[in-house]
């Protein structure tokens, strides 16, 4: 009664692909795990730590810029392959970013053997993406704006993507009150259990004054 199973997981070989692509024996496959999430917290890092430096611009626009979607890697004998799926690109496509993205990241993970090659794919539709969403009700929360407005916002932002269904989840002390709950909003259809439907979905931490929130945001993309 009541299991539940990651809807990224459940669906992995249908409807959602493998973002890691590399053969390793037995002994040597939790050294090329560490690797991987070597990367992508490196990447991460890197382009938190350059928001912060230019931090002045607009709400709409800092609150879903250089957001990552998704970090794919591929592993040949002597390149590893990085292809960072990004909302909206702006910061990376400054002279030298690449280049000094790689060197911090050659640092990381001592590949004397494997050169990197960085690749950039901008989403062609930010909004259907969960995780750009879910940057955005975080900057709303910080900003001490309504949960139930940002939320609303955030379904709103999806109008311009074509979508079928969206479901957000905000848990934790809402609105600083004493004891924590959740509160959700859902729009269209959102078929958890059909394996051919395509979903998409995040978990986000949100850290306030009031403590850690948490945000879950399903995406019902299309059916297969």
């Amino acid at each position: 009664m009541a299991q539940k199973i990651n809807p990224l997981g459940f669906r992995l070989g249908t409807t959602q692909n493998h973002h890691s692509f590399w053969f390793a024996q037995p002994k040597n496959y939790s050294e090329g795990l560490q690797e991987d999430k070597k990367i992508r917290d490196c990447i991460k890092n890197y382009i938190q730590k350059n928001r912060k430096k230019g931090s002045n611009r607009k709400i709409e626009s800092d609150s879903s810029s250089e957001v990552i979607t998704h970090i794919e890697i591929q592993k040949e004998i002597d390149t590893i392959h990085v292809i960072i799926h990004i909302g909206f690109p702006n910061l990376l496509k400054k002279k030298g970013a690449i280049e000094e993205l790689e060197k911090d990241l050659q640092k990381k993970v001592n590949s004397v053997n494997q050169r990197l090659n960085i690749a950039i794919e901008k989403v062609k539709e930010p909004y259907r993406e969960p995780n750009i969403l879910a940057e955005y009700i975080a900057f709303q929360l910080k900003n001490r704006v309504s949960f139930r407005k940002a939320m609303k916002k955030a379904i709103e932002l999806t109008k311009k993507a074509d979508i079928k269904g969206i479901k957000i989840q905000i848990a934790g002390r809402l609105a600083g009150k004493e004891i924590a709950r959740a509160e959700c909003i859902k729009k269209g259809r959102l078929p958890l259990q059909t394996i051919r439907a395509k979903i998409d979905y995040c978990c986000y931490p949100i850290r306030t004054i009031y403590g850690v929130l948490g945000v879950k945001i399903w995406i019902f993309v299309e059916e297969e």
